[in-house]
């Protein structure tokens, strides 16, 4: 089946077939989708797929950007998982992107063509069609903590997230802490929501209300932590301590409350998740949920190395252990309130009065 033909089937020009197998963006919608629709159907291939060329060891890493520790640390056990293995990396970032992104279709055309051997997609969105667009062509793909929920059949490597949550907020409950805030990342990631319903149980546990305006979402960046904790200080009870969704997070938590002099941890306790190079190197050193983001990106690899080898693969899912890293972000909280009465940040509560609950 040549190109010709497919224009012909179609009832549109040669170029504009071309246009559509090479993922150029100057096609109508219609047009692109009834293109893509006769060269499934007719089952067209490419003149390198005719000639057999065989699949390169090239991986494409997609990450939404390259702005966190978080990132960089997975990006760096992919390429060290990928020298040990001789594979190639070709990396992409979806916010650098000027032109519109490739549709489903087009992107796993340009798979093929380009003989890749798969792609590993990290904090990004990926829907069922992009899924069922790579499976019809048999690439291998796999995604570390999308940002919204996966399909049951997509290969996924992430972290125990709900226990990270629970062992963060267990922490600040056996300091003493009972008004516990959470500011997680994007409402519907799957690793966001985890970590929150950790967070919720150790609460809960403890018979501890968790009130609504101590839980807050936004993207896994610095902004979000600023934005939620000068709101939660604004509050007539605030908060005691802050469990951040990420690193990046609490770093604009340690940001604000150094415009707002108020002290970490002597007024405001505050810990992690991730236990990036930035927990270690922010003033305070933070107490974070440490992940092994390096074994991740190994990990996803791998994954993608044994779906090319044909392995049957018991799990889709890979989860590794986090564990808690206290460092000098946390301590108990000041003196306690008289119940009914939480004492705000910076303001010593009356001696010998019983703590609070939310």
């Amino acid at each position: 089946m040549t190109l010709s033909a497919v224009a012909r089937e179609v009832g549109v020009s040669v170029p504009t077939v071309s246009k559509v197998v090479n993922g150029r963006g100057d096609v109508a919608q219609g047009t692109r989708a009834r293109v893509l629709a006769a060269l499934q159907r007719t089952g067209y291939q490419s003149p390198l797929q005719r000639k057999g060329k065989p699949v390169q060891r090239t991986v494409e890493a997609v990450f939404d950007s390259l702005n966190s520790a978080y990132n960089m640390e997975v990006l760096k056990g992919i390429m060290e998982q990928a020298n040990v293995t001789d594979m190639e990396v070709i990396l992409s970032v979806t916010g650098l992107q000027a032109a519109p992104p490739l549709g489903p279709e087009e992107r796993a055309q340009r798979m093929v063509d380009e003989a890749r051997s798969g792609m590993i997609v990290v904090t990004s969105a990926f829907g069922a069609a992009q899924l069922e667009a790579f499976q019809r062509r048999q690439i291998p793909i796999v995604v570390i903590d999308p940002l919204n929920p996966p399909p049951a059949d997509l290969y996924s490597v992430g972290s125990s997230n709900w226990a990270g949550g629970k062992a963060a907020a267990t922490h600040l409950l056996e300091l003493g802490h009972r008004r516990i805030a959470y500011i997680g990342g994007p409402a519907t990631a799957e690793c966001s929501q985890a970590r929150l319903h950790g967070y919720m149980a150790a609460l809960m546990a403890e018979g501890i209300t968790v009130e609504h305006e101590y839980v807050s979402a936004g993207p896994f960046r610095p902004e979000t932590g600023a934005a939620a904790f000068k709101s939660l200080v604004a509050l007539e009870d605030p908060p005691t301590a802050v469990f951040a969704g990420s690193d990046s997070i609490a770093m604009g938590v340690l940001a604000e409350a150094r415009r707002q002099d108020i002290r970490i941890p002597e007024e405001m306790s505050l810990v992690g998740f991730d236990g990036t190079y930035q927990a270690e190197e922010s003033t305070p050193p933070l107490t974070s949920v440490s992940q092994p983001l390096q074994e991740i990106g190994r990990s996803a690899l791998n994954f993608i190395l044994r779906q090319m080898q044909g392995e049957e693969i018991d799990s889709r899912r890979v989860e590794l252990a986090t564990h808690l890293v206290v460092r000098e972000s946390t301590a108990p909280p000041r003196e306690p309130a008289s119940p009914g009465k939480p004492t705000s940040p910076g303001k010593p509560a009356s001696p010998g009065k019983a703590a609070s609950r939310l």
